[in-house]
């Protein structure tokens, strides 16, 4: 798909919208039968705009609508939205959604814009890059949004990246939310599941085990640590048998020469004891705790 700007020169939204928006040229800026498009601010009949076709927030909080409402009816807007002119006459909104309906909801007649001549190519993706950018998008909105980026635009995960001011692992995980299943992608819109119940699911191949897996995680109402821990289970099913024998009721005696140890050596100390047989095993957080545990080793040593 054609682009008047190299992908690869373009800085990221957050560096600019200048980086994604072509300034009109001298000759277009004189046609007097058009509207100025030139980026000069102007005040435009809300009534005049129409939403954006190609906007990814699917969703927008009532409650934070009506916060910004009230602040707009109070101080007016502070920071301008950006739309395009239509053949019609009318205006087509870019960015700035939340507070071109929060105007309406206020009762403003006009609202502030910022005017540019885009294509539709330019006008979807400043829509998705700019929405990328905030922290309220869900996670699967996100996901959907870089998965029209790298189709519709052709961007690779690093160009994503370098648009949106991410790092790759992240644009990478959040497309990998994609192959969930309906159900569960549904679960995570919704807020069931977050995006780190999400990525402990993706670790089960198998579309109806990561359904069921869902299902029991927000039942039981599990947190990120217990379903990493519950999926592990699942992917290896003698490791979780082994942990659970880890679990059983300690031998009395194994119990007392554990706790000795522990007060001798002042570090965590595990004992997996098999009817006389098993492993010792000492923890330490850091070289100063496994220098120390060195000398006492040698000092008993010595005696």
């Amino acid at each position: 798909m054609a682009n008047t700007v190299e992908p690869l020169k373009r800085k990221a939204l957050g560096k600019g919208l200048e980086s994604l928006l072509p300034r009109a040229t001298p000759a277009a800026e004189d046609r007097a039968t058009q509207p100025a498009t030139d980026g000069s601010q102007r005040e435009i009949s809300v009534d005049a705009i129409e939403r954006n076709p190609y906007q990814t927030r699917t969703h927008f909080d009532e409650v934070a609508l009506a916060e910004l409402a009230a602040s707009i009816a109070a101080t007016g807007v502070v920071q301008p939205v950006l739309v395009r002119p239509l053949p019609t006459g009318r205006f087509q909104l870019i960015v700035g959604e939340r507070r071109w309906l929060a105007s309406k909801k206020a009762g403003l007649a006009t609202i502030p814009a910022i005017l540019r001549q885009v294509s539709d190519e330019q006008a979807m993706e400043i829509t998705i890059v700019e929405n990328l950018q905030r922290t309220d998008l869900n996670p699967m909105e996100q996901a959907r949004a870089y998965d029209r980026l790298s189709r519709e635009f052709r961007l690779t995960q690093e160009q994503m990246a370098q648009r949106t001011g991410k790092d790759r692992a992240s644009v990478a995980n959040f497309l990998r939310l994609l192959r969930l299943p309906v159900d569960v992608q549904a679960k995570v819109e919704s807020g069931e599941l977050t995006f780190g119940h999400a990525r402990a699911l993706l670790g089960l191949e198998d579309p109806d085990a990561i359904l069921k897996a869902s299902q029991k995680i927000v039942a039981l109402s599990m947190s990120v640590r217990q379903t990493e821990s519950y999926v592990q289970g699942i992917v290896n099913p003698e490791k979780r048998k082994a942990a659970e024998k880890v679990k059983e009721p300690l031998d009395p005696n194994v119990r007392e020469a554990r706790d000795l140890l522990q007060r001798a050596l002042g570090l965590k100390v595990t004992i997996e004891d098999r009817k006389g047989k098993g492993r010792v095993i000492i923890e330490y957080s850091s070289l100063s705790d496994f220098d120390a545990l060195l000398e006492t080793i040698e000092s008993v040593r010595r005696t």
